[in-house]
């Protein structure tokens, strides 16, 4: 193992070099390596050309994270999961200015463990009927993006994908510390990420491993269950200063986020009354004692407050896709983290956990739906949101509840003794003929018999087996005016529509 200095690290980075980068928005991620290479490539001007790999969309949405490297001749390619939060290097695949792919999340970390096993790729039924689908999109985001980097394959008569592995030349990593054998310690990283395995896709396809560290320590001085990297993959170990070690884009290390704890003294805000309260009260009751749960990024969030409140936080094991296993989830910027997290996984991992079934219920976004019972969520006029685990998580939990306003932008309701009222209507309706994408597919719900719900402030909607069906509706509510009015294709109303409760 040699410790060097960034520069040092970085010159081992030739023009056309397949990189892929650590880490879950700005945790485990290797900022120091990442602004260093950005740098370098405007003064030097190389270097260029790189194939981008990365899973989480490491970036705050502004400059900072793989931001930094949507330089003009930098990237060629960027291969990615999610892309919400580096809107720079999204802008650019949008224009057709770098070959641009969206893959889902899980897979993408999965596939670095088929890389390091010498593997042709990973073989999954993760996106069929979506874009990722190649008789879609592919996964494409441009006319310039022509290579197929999934296929349809079948076995026994069923129909898989069939994600094909690439070598990759350079990993840029980010533990805490190391030792002068080059072994990795994660003492204040609050995940592991896709981390080991990066390193191993790395090592084996003869490339090179660079990880940031705050410190080396000495040797012989942690126990050997602790080593998170093996020396025996580490080339390059470069000390970054300590501003580049926070524990996310937004704060600094919390104990919180590496110790298990009791739940009930941790501060929580309290939700608001208003439409998102609504959703998240009747969502919280599709949550039976025992069940192991995820909550995706924004609304859901509010359900494990809520949870809290009504005293049920108990009854549940909530989950994150980064890895945590209990506690109670973080937002934001600090999304993928978890207060007091009973364990952590490897990212892999819990997506291996996940796409075998073991997700009791799932809460996930409503951004957008069609005719079909199809959800989008990733691409929107001018906008590269990106799948992320949205669709690991969609396709393979056993109930999945769709949670988000009837309409968007300035929807303001009420509910007045027991009965809502629509104070101001969104402008824009979500359930639309076709959406602009599809980030999970209706039909492969209904040829698989998943349990499907979507939960409005208004109404609640089964994706049945005969087609989409609406079969709650709240109390106040007009069922022509305030519904089917903003649906832009014919609704199914159940026999034994149900009043919605309030709360």
């Amino acid at each position: 193992m040699k410790i060097m200095s960034a520069a040092e690290a970085i010159g081992l980075i030739k023009n056309g070099d397949t990189v892929a980068v650590g880490g879950f928005l700005g945790a485990a991620h290797p900022e120091y390596l990442v602004d260093f290479l950005g740098e370098h490539f405007r003064k030097k001007h190389s270097p260029g050309k790189i194939n981008l790999v990365f899973t989480a969309g490491q970036g705050d949405g502004k400059e900072r994270g793989l931001n930094r490297l949507a330089q003009p001749g930098m990237i060629k390619r960027a291969v990615g999961g999610h892309w919400n939060m580096i809107p720079k290097l999204a802008k650019m695949a949008l224009d057709g200015d770098i070959e641009g792919y969206n893959l889902p999340l899980g897979v993408l970390c999965q596939l670095f463990r088929e890389i390091a096993a010498g593997n042709p790729g990973r073989l999954t039924p993760l996106g069929l009927g979506t874009f990722v689908d190649p008789r879609r999109e592919g996964g494409r985001l441009n006319d310039r993006t022509c290579e197929e980097l999934v296929e349809v394959i079948s076995i026994g008569g069923k129909e898989y994908l069939f994600y094909k592995s690439f070598p990759i030349h350079i990993g840029l990593l980010r533990g805490s510390c190391a030792d002068r054998f080059g072994n990795v310690y994660f003492d204040t990283e609050p995940i592991y990420a896709d981390t080991l395995s990066i390193a191993q896709a790395v090592h084996n396809s003869g490339g090179k491993v660079i990880v940031q560290v705050e410190k080396v320590v000495e040797n012989y001085s942690r126990s050997p269950r602790s080593v998170v990297i093996p020396g025996i993959l580490v080339d390059a170990v470069v000390i970054a200063p300590q501003e580049y070690h926070q524990i996310s884009f937004v704060g600094e290390y919390k104990p919180e986020f590496l110790m298990q704890g009791d739940l009930s003294k941790l501060a929580l805000a309290p939700v608001p009354h208003g439409w998102r309260r609504i959703i998240a009260e009747r969502a919280l009751l599709e949550i039976d004692n025992g069940n192991v749960v995820n909550l995706g990024i924004g609304l859901p969030e509010t359900i494990a407050a809520l949870a809290r409140e009504h005293g049920v936080f108990e009854q549940m094991t909530l989950t994150v896709e980064a890895g945590p296993v209990g506690g109670i989830p973080c937002s934001g910027l600090n999304f993928g983290l978890s207060n007091l997290p009973q364990a952590v996984f490897d990212q892999n991992y819990i997506f291996d956990f996940y796409d075998g079934g073991g997700l009791d219920v799932a809460f996930l976004g409503l951004a957008e739906c069609d005719r079909y019972g199809n959800v989008n969520v990733s691409r929107f006029n001018g906008r590269l949101a990106g799948v992320g685990g949205f669709m690991n998580i969609a396709q393979t939990a056993k109930k999945v509840i769709f949670a988000g306003s009837f309409t968007a932008g300035g929807l303001e309701v009420k509910v007045v003794d027991g009965r809502l009222k629509i104070i101001n209507e969104g402008r824009i309706p979500k359930f639309v003929r076709d959406v602009q994408q599809i980030s999970f597919s209706g039909d492969f719900a209904r040829q698989n018999h998943m349990k499907v719900k979507f939960i409005t402030e208004r109404a609640v909607f089964d994706l049945l087996e005969d087609g989409f069906t609406l079969t709650e509706i709240a109390p106040g509510i007009d069922l022509q005016k305030d519904v089917l009015n903003y649906i832009a294709f014919p609704m199914k109303i159940a026999a034994d529509l149900k009043a919605m409760p309030l709360f």
